[in-house]
């Protein structure tokens, strides 16, 4: 999503623009995942947008026909360009070819920032995905699309990937409606890559098609500018249009560090053109708390075993936790451990500038998703887009084919909005059921958490059986039986997915009122105070935590001191 970076002296100038939109994006290649599967996540987090599945059917265009185009942020119309003679199905940030196009804000050089022209990133990404089947072909329309029409957005990181390999892409506007300048490179097979808000791509090789490619004059453009003045080869993307700031790494690539370090077991392994490496995710950890920008992560690193679809999904649930950064620890967490702290961000006492930190998992996250392209069936079958609405700590995945002919309905456009309740709406539903969560997390998390595995491993079963059923109606000429199943699917896990949220919503507000927890049997059923009545048992009053008490007693003891 949209962030503006400020380079400025004062760190807490930059502190404050940053991040009132930001995204995480992890990529897994074949190589990398459990089920030889590309997989890349996604959370589009923003104060300002509404959890849904965007939808396009694949359709065949007249000679002449034109695309308007809108600005994604804003909704402002921007222009139209000539339409192509047909276009794949796009369904979210995937196509029914199991192509996947997802991105993060990094800003970069505020003097190219809202140059002229009507392709902004939003726009780009959704275009490119109705226009080309592969990873390859995409990064070629991006540059074509830039090239004829402008780029006014910032600058951006892609995850571009198909079903057999996947690429890190970043492209910053020139500023004069000339286009954008860009790099890209593609993510060995067997690593894993991350980027959020923040560019990473430094140096790169300069003759070596199959792996990097670039617009030519991405170097000589930098020149121009005075941004780089060494050779070629000493070029760095990132140095030259996304210079590293204290927010750039403590807010952005340490959430990079943070993904890396859990699926890596906290020991970092890549190979690059100086050769093979090791080192310990803790020997990053100063660069992950902005106290050395010099001391950069790999773009890409080995994970240390094959990456599951459930163990990338808890990724995206991360808030630090087990490191120096855990938001769960200190006194800002209340007595219920909350890995929170409303924004602002930046705060002042005594003078003394502090920040709150920036997790993966995040209150404001719209939607969040995690897209599977599966080259071991057709294409009308692999592409799975496991699409989830607010908080991804508290909230449950759920399967969308993208040769679906409908979206379900708890995830349509127009069910709802920022501004309009809408009962039947995933997004609603579950940022009721986090909001209470909020209240009392280190007691309602656990369970929601439970709730959200148990959800996740039916949908896993409901998937193999319908890619079997979808599979053997393709191979027998029936395209339209296919798609039926795997719409029947998708929309039937999602009723069920909102319904038993529902559930949840009344079950937590009995179980938690008031702070109380009602005490139950092993069956579930709560202990009554006799036989037959309708007054529960005494309920249960948790411990509270002692640094929280600590905290009241430093800042309140002398008043409310038994003496």
């Amino acid at each position: 999503m949209q962030m503006k970076k400020i380079y400025a002296v004062a760190i807490l100038l930059a502190i404050s623009t940053l991040h009132s939109l930001a995204c995480t994006n992890v990529i897994v290649t074949k190589g990398a995942s459990a089920d030889s599967s590309v997989m890349v996540t996604y959370a589009a987090d923003s104060h300002q947008l509404y959890g849904c599945l965007y939808f396009h059917p694949a359709k065949k265009w007249k000679e002449g026909a034109m695309l308007k185009i809108y600005n994604w942020d804003e909704g402002n119309y921007m222009g139209e360009i000539p339409q192509v003679a047909k276009t794949w199905q796009q369904i979210g940030n995937m196509n029914d070819r199991q192509l996947i196009i997802t991105e993060t804000t990094f800003g970069g050089r505020e003097e190219l920032w809202n140059g002229p022209g009507i392709m902004d990133y939003g726009s780009l990404i959704f275009t490119t995905l109705q226009r080309a089947a592969t990873a390859r072909e995409a990064i070629a329309t991006i540059d074509t699309l830039t090239s004829r029409y402008g780029y006014p957005s910032e600058g951006e990181s892609f995850s571009i990937a198909d079903k057999d390999e996947a690429w890190i892409m970043e492209i910053v506007s020139k500023g004069d409606g000339s286009g954008a300048v860009w790099v890209a490179r593609r993510v060995p097979d067997g690593y894993i890559c991350a980027h959020a808000n923040q560019s990473r791509i430094g140096t790169f090789p300069l003759d070596d098609p199959d792996n990097c490619l670039y617009s030519p004059d991405v170097i000589s453009f930098a020149r121009e500018k005075g941004w780089f003045s060494g050779n070629d080869s000493e070029f760095s993307f990132c140095d030259a249009y996304n210079p590293v700031d204290f927010g750039g790494a403590r807010f952005c690539d340490s959430r990079v560090w943070s993904a890396f370090n859990i699926l890596c077991d906290g020991e970092f392994e890549w190979e690059d053109a100086d050769g093979r490496h090791t080192a310990a995710a803790n020997d990053y950890l100063d660069y992950a708390m902005g106290h050395n920008l010099r001391h950069r992560m790999p773009l890409w690193v080995k994970p240390s075993g094959k990456v599951s679809l459930s163990a990338l999904a808890d990724v995206m649930r991360d808030h630090f936790e087990g490191t120096p950064m855990d938001m769960t620890e200190d006194v800002g967490a209340g007595c219920s451990r909350l890995p929170y702290r409303w924004r602002p961000m930046e705060f002042e006492v005594d003078g003394k500038k502090y920040v709150h930190e920036r997790a993966i998992a995040t209150q404001q996250t719209g939607y969040w998703i995690l897209c599977q392209a599966r080259s071991w069936l057709p294409d009308e079958v692999g592409g799975i887009i496991w699409f989830g609405v607010d908080d991804a700590a508290t909230s449950a995945l759920t399967p969308v084919y993208t040769s679906v002919n409908s979206v379900p309905m708890p995830f349509a456009e127009g069910n709802g909005s920022l501004t309009e309740y809408s009962p039947t709406s995933a997004f609603w539903q579950f940022n009721k059921v986090t909001h209470f969560a909020y209240l009392f997390y280190d007691r309602v998390a656990p369970e929601l958490r439970r709730e959200i595995a148990e959800y996740e491993k039916l949908c896993f079963e409901e998937v193999q059986k319908t890619d079997r059923k979808a599979a053997a109606a393709l191979d027998k000429g029936n395209r339209r039986k296919a798609v039926n199943a795997m719409t029947e699917t998708s929309s039937k896990l999602a009723s069920h997915l909102i319904s038993r949220w529902k559930e949840i919503e009344r079950e937590m507000l009995v179980k938690y009122l008031d702070g109380n927890v009602k005490v139950t049997d092993k069956d579930g059923s709560y202990k009554m105070n006799t036989e037959g009545s309708n007054i529960p048992a005494s309920p249960q009053h948790p411990a509270q935590r002692e640094r929280w008490l600590r905290g009241i007693v430093g800042d309140h003891g002398d008043t409310i001191i038994v003496e």
